[in-house]
């Protein structure tokens, strides 16, 4: 059971890059954001609520790191993801962000002095070169000229982001569950992106709400918010994190090919040099470590 949850979660996180790419026109990035943990946030109020009053001293102990991971993990990495996919496609977006586990690698080498092996850095190099023909769409004449697409780079800081927030759940709060602790991030994220969202409609048109954009917002706050992350602690729980992290590299399979179906985005060679690229240095730094472990034990 356990895998099938690990499958859906990246299922339903993959469809909601590519239903905000397909909704970038009609709804603004910042308004998705804060509509989707809104709505999200109204369905798991009747059990949240009695939680959040029966650990209020957990809370208040914690309240800087709680706004730490509500800011940087719920409201930043999803909001520069919808940003970014204004500009950038589906398939480039879920692409990168299987980045995420290269960068926490070179992250905690940075900062927290996690040395690597050398097979792990050859494969941070393969990754880094496959995002790298990604941004450039093939085109090496635009790295060169640093003419970057601004959806791309916006994607790139969202996995960025994404990588220190992950890096950052070590010292997550010991006393809260991991449904409060969700729900509490939700809580700062809707009040963080409430004013921006505000800002946000000041600066264009007046937003009319049709049915497309209402069964959006419902399906990002029911399937890659609640659904996604409930399945995904409960992978975690009975695999562990090891193995469960490598059930990610799904979404750029589950990407592009809602990305052809439903948004008929065209896949290019440069798209195919970046997949064989990043998922080499994935494997070089991630995979083949984690299957030996898995064999030893």
């Amino acid at each position: 059971m356990a895998y099938l949850l690990l499958i859906l979660t990246t299922l339903f996180w993959s469809g909601n890059f590519v239903l905000a790419r397909a909704m970038h026109l009609d709804l603004p990035p910042i308004t998705m954001a804060f509509s989707r943990w809104l709505l999200a946030l109204l369905i798991i109020l009747p059990w949240l609520l009695p939680r959040l009053i029966r650990q209020r001293k957990v809370l208040w102990d914690n309240a800087g790191s709680l706004l730490f991971f509500g800011v940087v993990g719920v409201a930043g990495f999803n909001t520069q993801v919808y940003i970014g996919l204004q500009d950038t496609s589906a398939t480039n977006a879920v692409l990168m962000q299987s980045m995420v586990p290269i960068m926490i690698l070179v992250l905690g080498a940075l900062f927290l002095g996690e040395r690597g092996s050398r097979k792990q850095w050859l494969g941070v190099t393969l990754s880094f070169i496959g995002v790298a023909v990604l941004i450039a769409r093939g085109d090496l004449q635009s790295l060169l000229g640093l003419e970057f697409n601004r959806g791309d780079l916006w994607i790139f800081g969202a996995v960025l982001v994404w990588s220190v927030y992950s890096l950052g759940l070590r010292w997550r709060p010991k006393g809260l569950d991991g449904f409060t602790f969700f729900g509490i991030t939700v809580v700062v994220a809707v009040v963080v992106l409430a004013p921006l969202a505000w800002w946000e409609q000041t600066e264009v048109p007046t937003l009319e709400w049709q049915m497309p954009m209402l069964l959006t917002v419902l399906y990002m706050a029911i399937f890659p918010s609640i659904l996604a992350y409930l399945f995904w602690n409960r992978g975690v729980e009975e695999l562990g994190a090891s193995v469960a992290g490598l059930f990610i590299h799904l979404m750029p399979v589950f990407g592009m090919l809602l990305s052809v179906i439903f948004l008929g985005e065209a896949l290019h060679s440069f798209h195919l040099w970046g997949v064989v690229l990043i998922f080499a240095g994935i494997y070089l730094a991630v995979i083949s470590d984690t299957l030996k472990r898995l064999k030893t034990n």
